[in-house]
């Protein structure tokens, strides 16, 4: 047989006859007039071979193939029900992993209390915390379903992609406590100093070394690193002075912190999917999480 050519509307009618034993009653249950659901009946009858439903005396009974086709039949409509539009399983009870890709700072901010709301809410999900390689590499890794969900400084301009803003992060400038330019900072003894930076892709100019050019500066850049939490150890042990995110640097203990001398601009986090997912319940849960706690 080719499938192709079976209309499971017509199986749905088939149902409500066999159930009903009764055209017209099959017809109001349908929501169908009598003479289409008496062509519907033909059609299956072309279909199986076989009468299905055949007049007794008073009513219509089913053929011993009508008959066989009743549980099967409710079965395969059962099962195309859950395929087209699945039972919404409870959060409690959902068991399956999530995915996620995230530069150093989001997963500073958020695996911790994360894992605290998903352990009270959805305990099932469990977490693969993947490497940060870049936001072009977690782009593609969404697109062919490598990852789940992506946090960091993302745009999602793509059709396939979904992004939801979660956060806005401003920068502070972090030294040691005891470091010289602690005492009387200001923009040259800002300058003064080395600086880390955080390039994962190793660059030593940022959009601060151009402002600074623009205004008859430099700075000189004595490390780069791929990772905010590679830095606090570097300040603690050097000289050096860098800029981390706002949240990240109010947590540190042992460092002063000062707004930057020059306006420096920020960046925004995005917790971003890809939209065939959309209906997954257990991935829009914890991108939920994600986008509260990182706001």
């Amino acid at each position: 047989m080719n499938l192709r050519s079976v209309d499971l509307n017509l199986l749905v009618v088939l149902d409500a006859l066999l159930d009903e034993r009764h055209v017209s009653r099959a017809a109001d249950r349908v929501g169908l007039s009598q003479p289409a659901a008496s062509a519907a009946l033909q059609r299956c009858r072309h279909l199986f071979r076989d009468e299905l439903l055949e007049r007794a005396q008073r009513s219509m009974r089913l053929t011993p193939k009508g008959e066989s086709l009743r549980a099967p039949l409710k079965a395969l409509l059962a099962s195309a029900t859950d395929l087209l539009d699945p039972p919404e399983i409870p959060l409690e009870e959902i068991q399956t992993t999530v995915r996620l890709v995230m530069a150093d700072l989001p997963a500073l901010l958020v695996i911790e209390p994360l894992l605290a709301a998903l352990a009270g809410s959805s305990p099932g999900i469990d977490i693969v915390l993947q490497p940060w390689h870049g936001a072009d590499a977690a782009k593609h890794a969404l697109t062919e379903g490598s990852t789940d969900i992506a946090v960091s400084v993302l745009a999602a301009s793509e059709d396939e992609l979904r992004r939801e803003t979660a956060g806005e992060e401003t920068y502070l400038v972090v030294m040691r406590d005891d470091h010289p330019a602690a005492r009387d900072f200001m923009l040259d003894r800002w300058l003064a100093f080395p600086h880390v930076v955080v390039s994962g892709r190793g660059e030593v100019r940022t959009p601060l070394d151009a402002d600074l050019a623009r205004r008859g500066l430099a700075r000189r850049v004595g490390l780069v690193v791929p990772s905010f939490g590679m830095v606090p150890p570097v300040l603690f042990s050097t000289s050096m002075i860098a800029m981390l995110p706002t949240r990240m640097a109010e947590t540190l203990r042992g460092f002063a912190t000062f707004t930057p001398p020059i306006a420096v601009e920020g960046f925004t986090l995005s917790v971003v999917w890809h939209r065939r997912r959309e209906r997954d319940r257990a991935l829009r849960h914890v991108a939920d999480r994600l986008s509260a706690f990182l706001r």
